[in-house]
């Protein structure tokens, strides 16, 4: 059950070519069936002057085949289909085959973002000379013509309408990232002030007793040490949290990990694929997840062994930070939990997976599954 559970993921992380190529070639080997011929879209009252033989097979070839990319270059693939959809028609087949066109128009008016005007005046003079075409070698009327042009239109209209779906969902998705980071900066504010006044207030206790120590310079020593130390301590914090706020700042996950292997901790960084130019805030969010489970590690689990798992995908990036439980606490247990929280919103605003727990076998588990084409 739990391989059949993954067959959706593994399909959208193929690319879409791949994806679209099996209605491609279904539709072309229906096509293709003898006693289905005549029983397609039919334009003009026209019959085939020779038989089917290999130039129906090109035909109908040229006219579905090109479905396969009909999101990946939607223009060409249009224009494949309309030609083949055009041999159809003159040669008299009138094959199955005739509905890639209307799958065609469809997609070209999802997934054509340049050029759209001209594409349409350029399909909508294509149909024209077509229709011409076909009026001169068999009888086509005009309000027949009228009629099958406002069916396809009403297909590219079927797919603007799509795009515009489209467009405004990942317009909602980009306002909720932004809603989400505002509120993590909040978050990391609050956590600033604390490191500030936690930090500070300590160094200032510790000079003030300092002051009544110069008769102990053994003591004296050991306050002005806890006081530098405290200070190191806070300079590092300051530096973890004013790397999180600042604007766009993916972070190196190489860095992130051997910054925690200093500190203590020993990681194993596993990296996967290849790190996308992600115009999104896919990759922001990845090295985030990897600093909140690293820091959980090093304050609930230190010294156990870590391991980062980071896999780049076609659509998504994984996440995988895991500890053994062979470490001990360094920090009171539980904890506030709010990072975590602010985390799986993070993620759940990018149409992401978020979960974080303890292992079975002892130590802890955070993964994060990551859509790379969420715009932020």
């Amino acid at each position: 059950m739990r391989s059949l559970s993954t067959v959706p993921r593994v399909w959208r992380r193929l690319d879409v070519t791949v994806r679209d190529l099996p209605f491609a070639v279904v539709l072309t080997a229906v096509a293709l069936v003898p006693s289905w011929h005549q029983h397609g879209t039919r334009l003009a009252d026209l019959v085939p002057e020779r038989p089917f033989g290999p130039v129906g097979v090109l035909v109908v070839a040229v006219e579905c085949l090109p479905l396969a990319v009909r999101r990946r270059w939607p223009a060409a693939a249009l224009a494949l289909v309309f030609a083949g959809f055009a041999g159809d028609q003159l040669l008299g087949f009138h094959t199955i085959g005739g509905t890639a066109l209307a799958v065609a128009l469809v997609s070209a008016g999802t997934h054509v973002d340049r050029h759209r005007p001209a594409t349409m005046v350029t399909a909508s003079a294509a149909y024209a000379v077509l229709m011409v075409a076909l009026s001169r070698a068999g009888s086509v009327g005009a309000p027949d013509a009228v009629l099958f042009y406002a069916c396809f239109a009403a297909m590219w209209g079927i797919g603007s309408a799509l795009r515009l779906g489209r467009l405004a969902e990942a317009e909602r998705t980009r306002h909720a990232e932004e809603a989400a980071r505002a509120a993590e900066r909040t978050r990391i504010a609050r956590e600033l002030h604390d490191v500030v006044t936690h930090h500070v207030t300590a160094m200032v206790v510790q000079a003030e007793a300092a002051r009544y120590l110069t008769a102990a310079p053994e003591r004296l020593d050991e306050t002005l040490t806890a006081v530098s130390g405290t200070g190191r301590q806070a300079i590092a914090e300051l530096r973890h949290l004013l790397d999180v706020l600042h604007p766009g700042h993916g972070g190196d996950m190489r860095a992130l990990v051997e910054q925690t292997r200093r500190a203590g901790q020993p990681v194993e960084l596993v990296e996967q694929g290849g790190s996308p130019e992600t115009p999104g805030g896919a990759e922001a969010t990845a090295y985030r997840v990897a600093q909140e489970a690293l820091t959980n590690a090093l304050k609930y689990d230190h010294g156990a062994r870590t391991t980062v798992t980071v896999r780049y995908g076609a659509g998504e990036i994984d996440v995988r930070v895991s500890t053994d439980g062979s470490g001990v606490g360094t920090a009171a247990p539980g904890g506030s939990g709010r990072g975590l929280r602010g985390l799986r919103d993070r993620v759940g605003t990018l149409g992401g997976d978020f979960d974080a727990g303890p292992r079975p076998e002892g130590g802890f588990v955070v993964t994060a599954r990551i859509p790379v084409g969420a715009t932020s």
